[in-house]
Order: structure tokens, then C-alpha cells, then sequence
């Protein structure tokens, strides 16, 4: 396939954020892909995880979730950033929902963006299977990759599935990756006891090539998207983690020998 051809290519996005300074290396442009295998209690883009279009009230208002595009269309809106990327190390990342859901569009989107010289950057959990995931590799200059949990009942019963094949597929594509960087999210009552973030770290450790964890402190942002969509929020009135608590984490984690970041 030619880049003619994957410029020609479909997926199904709910948003483009441009100018973000996070989820990658300098001035990011952000494409949000629908849908996703897993159901984090504590998501906040309950909107990405139907591939569905949907509807959400905002702000008093009704607004649809969800548009198809093409990697052309897309590509259009990347281009327009490209000065930024320029000067501050920046490009694309692909969030989602969870990117590898659609993968063809993925693979022609990064592709196109590799041919012009544009660095790129996927979140994702890994949680397709890696035959699904390896033809990408070659294309994306920075990994970042959410490991919630090593206990896979504990891991199932917050987010629907266990995490076997995630684990499996972090150690193939770490061992193959430019650059892997893992991710983890730190939800009260789910992992953010020392011992929790001690095994996480130690995993990641473990990791071919992986110098680098992000811990996310949880945050409530995603509440009004679940009122607008009319679905229940799962983790009711639980608070963000303190920074006294953030630290002391980040000193557990960092006893692993890895550089370890606050946020990301």
C-alpha cells in the first residue's frame, strides 16, 4: 500500500487536541480514536469507549460523539502544527478510547506521518492481540503504555479484562520499541497501596530498554461526561490522590532505579 492509498483510509475519531504539551515529547496534536475493550471505572472519556456515534449533553446542550474521517482529513489538521513540532521536538500522538482498536487506520495515519518526517506517539494499553500491534512498531517513536496492575482478578474487576496478554505484549513490544515509557494511573482503593506500585515498577524494570514510569494521579474531570451520557460513575466521591501521597509513591517507584515523573 502506498501513501495515496492510506491516505484514503477510514477510522472513527471524537476529537483533535492541538497545542497539548503532554502524552509525548514537546507541542503535541492529539487524535482521540472511538472505542475500547476495557471499561476503567475511573475513565475520563466515557465517550471513547463505544466505536459507536453517540450523543452527550454538554453544558445544557446535545452534541454527537463521533465523526468518520480519513487519514487525509486528518493529516490536513497535523500538517497545519507541523511549525510547532519543529521547534519544540513535537508531533502526533494517537489517544483514544484505546488506538489499536483500529489499527488499519492507525498504521496509515502513523505511516503518513513517518513519510513527511513527523514524530509520533500512541497511547495505548496493549491490549489486542501483538500480531494486531507489530506492524505499527516500525512507525512510532515513543510508546506510552498504561500498566494498572500486576494482579490480573484485581485488574478484571476494575477495568472488565485480566491482564495477561497486556503483560505478554509489554515485554514483545518493549524489546522492539524506540522508546517505551509506562503509564500508571493511580486510583485510590485499586493501586495505589507502596507494595501495589513496587510490583508495577519492578515489572517495568523488567522491561527491555524502559527507563522511564509515569505515575497519573486519579482525578474526577470525566464525571460530567457520564451525567451527559447518561451512565453511572463508578467511583462515586473518591478524592484525588494527595501530593504528600503522590510522592511517596514516586520514591517507592523509583526504588526500581527508573526515572520516575509525576504526571506525563
Amino acid at each position: 500500500m502506498g501513501i495515496s492509498d492510506d491516505l484514503k483510509v477510514k477510522g472513527r475519531i471524537f476529537d483533535i487536541q492541538q497545542f497539548s504539551t503532554h502524552d509525548g515529547p514537546g507541542i503535541r496534536t492529539i487524535v482521540f480514536l472511538k472505542g475500547c475493550l476495557l471499561r476503567c471505572r475511573w475513565c475520563c472519556n466515557p465517550e471513547s469507549q463505544e466505536y459507536k456515534i453517540q450523543t452527550m449533553v454538554k453544558n445544557g446542550r446535545t452534541e454527537t460523539i463521533g465523526k468518520d474521517v480519513t487519514v487525509e482529513e486528518v493529516f490536513e489538521t497535523i500538517q497545519r502544527d507541523r511549525i510547532f513540532y519543529r521547534r519544540s521536538g513535537g508531533g502526533l500522538t494517537l489517544s483514544g478510547g484505546e488506538t489499536l482498536c483500529q489499527a488499519d487506520f492507525a498504521l496509515a495515519l502513523l505511516r503518513v506521518c513517518k513519510e513527511h518526517g513527523i514524530n509520533t506517539a500512541i497511547e495505548t494499553t496493549l491490549c489486542v492481540p501483538f500480531d494486531m500491534i507489530e506492524p505499527l512498531i516500525p512507525y512510532i517513536d515513543t510508546f506510552l503504555v498504561d500498566i494498572k496492575h500486576m494482579n490480573s482478578s484485581k485488574h478484571e474487576e476494575f477495568t472488565t479484562m485480566k491482564n495477561e496478554l497486556i503483560l505478554q505484549n509489554a515485554r514483545k513490544v518493549a524489546a522492539l520499541a524506540k522508546r517505551f515509557v509506562v503509564r500508571v494511573p493511580v486510583i485510590p482503593g485499586f493501586n495505589d497501596t507502596a507494595e501495589e506500585i513496587r510490583d508495577i515498577a519492578q515489572f517495568a524494570k523488567s522491561l527491555d530498554g524502559v527507563k522511564e514510569l509515569n505515575l497519573l494521579p486519579y482525578h474526577r474531570l470525566g464525571y460530567d461526561k457520564y451525567v451527559g451520557l447518561g451512565r453511572e460513575y463508578k467511583m462515586g466521591d473518591v478524592p484525588s490522590p494527595s501530593k504528600e501521597k503522590m510522592f511517596e509513591l514516586k520514591s517507592v517507584a523509583e526504588e526500581s532505579g527508573l526515572k520516575v515523573i509525576i504526571g506525563g
